[in-house]
C-alpha cells in the first residue's frame, strides 16, 4: 500500500499540489487519507510538501509547516492564510495506463 502512495506522490509536479484524499483515491485507496500521512512518514526524497489537507488547507504545525510554506513558495504556489487554491495550483491526477503482462 505505502509503495503504490508514495509512488503517487511522486506523480505530483513541481509547483502543484493534492490533497491526502486526493492521493489515497490515485493510489486506489480512496477513503485511506491517514495512510498517506504514515506513508509519507516513511518515504525518503519525496516532495511531501505538494500533499495537503482537505480543501487546501495547509496542516503541518511548527517548523515542518514553516518549511511546508517555504518549499510551496519557491515552487511558485500562492498561500493564503492556510489554504491553497485547489482551482489554481491542485493535481488533477489521470489514470496511470494498466502494465502489460508478458505472458
Amino acid at each position: 500500500m505505502f509503495e503504490k502512495i508514495l509512488a503517487t506522490v511522486r506523480r505530483i509536479p513541481k509547483g502543484r499540489v493534492a490533497t491526502y484524499g486526493d492521493v489515497a483515491a490515485a493510489s486506489g485507496f480512496p477513503g485511506s487519507a491517514r495512510q498517506v500521512v504514515w506513508a509519507l512518514r516513511t518515504g525518503k526524497g519525496l516532495a511531501w510538501h505538494r500533499v495537503l489537507g482537505a480543501k487546501g488547507r495547509l496542516l503541518l504545525p511548527g517548523e515542518a509547516g514553516l518549511e511546508q510554506r517555504l518549499r510551496l513558495r519557491l515552487e511558485g504556489v500562492e498561500i493564503h492564510g492556510d489554504r491553497i487554491d485547489l482551482e489554481t495550483y491542485g493535481h488533477k491526477f489521470r489514470r496511470q495506463p494498466a502494465k502489460q503482462q508478458l505472458n
